[in-house]
């Protein structure tokens, strides 16, 4: 999603869903692995694959990884509905 229109905090926001513990760890892994063998650094992360959520911060672009419940619940894409989707994939 395209925040900068309607957020100071990040330009982006992508938001995606494991439907497992493991898998919420595994997709963790690979934003992290992947990026920072591109020599993107993660500022910060907070949250566990046990939470549901976890969040880590790359200062422009935050990303959202959420087990299907939590993600439900949060609803971050109505939350920010006024944010343009940039991709959608499911």
């Amino acid at each position: 999603m395209d925040i900068r229109p309607v957020s100071a905090i990040a330009d982006f926001f992508v938001i995606c869903s494991g439907t497992s513990e493991r898998q919420l760890q595994a997709i963790y892994d690979a934003v992290r692995t992947g990026l920072g063998e591109q020599g993107v650094r993660l500022f910060h992360s907070e949250g566990t694959s046990a939470s549901g959520w976890i969040l880590m911060d790359y200062g422009v672009v935050i990303v959202h990884v959420l087990s299907p419940p939590t993600r439900r619940y949060y609803n971050l894409e109505q939350l920010w509905k006024d944010a343009k989707t940039v991709v959608r994939i499911q």
